[in-house]
């Protein structure tokens, strides 16, 4: 799986940390590629002071924006080692702008011809950038490869994002072998927790408390047989609703008050109603 991430094209992003670097698994996946290869080393010497190689009048962005031109019209590989240090010195518009136009080849100057297939890997040391740099470069990703590990063994969480299809996930356990090949391997098997010894007594927790957690068998039966205030019994229903001939009846005497009004009339009498 991860040997074919390059094979959709799109913008392909590999998201280290400083525990899981991912220079490896760059290099890697470089080897594993079939295209036509552009590598951009951005950090030995991204202004060609060196005189290493063609210098251009844009520098690092400059190099992007002349893949547009390219006369060879063939599928190609654009390996940027690293984006964090183009989002460093761009403006984050700017270079969304152009990842965007290079992998999907939707501008063209009127003397360039689109290529087959550009596959555009970024390496992307993710403690670098805040949540607003790292998000819009996450959206413009087709594929997003997220390093991360444990005891000791690395694992690649990948995102893929399809037109018309929902992304789906995928976890990877790999190693890089000195050759820069890859090892694919199963999930880690975690160290089971020591087992108790079955010839240890078992404490129980409850025996040296202050209170009694359990009830005997006369207070449970007392419980049982307790008749809450709240409870609205048989007994008391039917005691309400059909009065012994024994029992008084109760009557209500009002005296009215100076301020009552006891007047007799309708108040609404002079209402057409």
């Amino acid at each position: 799986m991860l040997e074919s991430l390059l094979a959709p094209g799109g913008l392909v992003l590999l998201r280290d940390s400083v525990e899981w670097e991912g220079r490896s698994l760059l290099k890697a996946l470089i080897k594993k590629s079939a295209l036509w290869l552009v590598y951009h080393d951005l950090f030995r010497d991204p202004l060609n002071w060196s005189k290493t190689g063609e210098a251009l009048p844009g520098g690092a962005l400059g190099a992007l924006r002349a893949m547009y031109r390219r006369p060879d019209s063939g599928p190609v590989t654009i390996a940027l080692d690293s984006l964090s240090w183009l989002l460093l010195h761009l403006p984050c518009t700017t270079l969304c702008q152009t990842l965007h136009a290079l992998s999907h080849q939707d501008i063209y100057p009127s003397d360039s011809s689109p290529v087959e297939q550009v596959c555009v890997l970024g390496l992307l040391h993710e403690e670098l950038h805040g949540p607003g740099p790292m998000g819009a470069l996450s959206s413009l990703a087709q594929t997003e490869v997220t390093l991360s590990g444990t005891a000791g063994q690395a694992s690649a969480h990948i995102l893929y994002r399809r037109p018309r299809q929902r992304p789906t996930h995928k976890i990877q356990w790999f190693s890089i072998l000195p050759d820069f090949s890859v090892d694919l391997q199963g999930e880690p098997v975690l160290e089971s927790q020591p087992q108790p010894d079955p010839d240890t007594p078992l404490v129980d927790p409850t025996t040296h408390l202050t209170f009694n957690l359990r009830l005997s068998k006369k207070e449970r039966e007392a419980k049982d047989s307790l008749t809450l205030p709240f409870q609205f019994s048989s007994e008391k229903q039917q005691a309400l609703l059909c009065p012994g001939s024994g029992q008084a009846t109760s009557h209500i005497f009002y005296e009215p008050d100076a301020y009552d009004d006891l007047d007799q009339e309708d108040p609404d009498d002079d209402l057409d109603i």
